[in-house]
């Protein structure tokens, strides 16, 4: 993404999250030859619910929740990509969630 289209985004999605909570799936690409050691470090953040080695385009998914999206960018920007070897990351914004911890989501709603 180009600077100026960069700052559209960021615009655009701090307006349209606001001050609400965001879950979000990260996918990450790591240097192969060090995952291990660079999924150990990303797990010992706090903020992260979740995370898996993975095969296919990303090698490395984590899941985190945020009381709204600046925080969610600032842990992005400040703690994640600071780690020696995450090469890149890609944000997948929760809309909604039908089903978490083996639970339905409708079914709560409905109780």
């Amino acid at each position: 993404m180009k600077g100026e289209e960069k700052a559209d985004y960021e615009q655009v999605m701090s307006k349209y999250y606001g001050d609400d909570q965001v879950k979000s799936i990260i996918q990450l690409k790591v240097e192969t030859k060090e995952a291990d050691i660079i999924a150990e470090k990303v797990a010992n953040l706090p903020e992260i619910q979740d995370l898996f080695l993975v095969t296919g385009d990303a090698d490395l998914i984590a899941k985190v929740s945020f009381e709204n999206y600046g925080l969610l960018k600032r842990f992005i920007v400040e703690k994640l990509s600071k780690i020696d070897g995450v090469r890149d990351t890609k944000t997948l914004m929760i809309v909604t969630t039908f089903k978490e911890d083996g639970k339905l989501k409708a079914n709560e709603e409905k109780s």
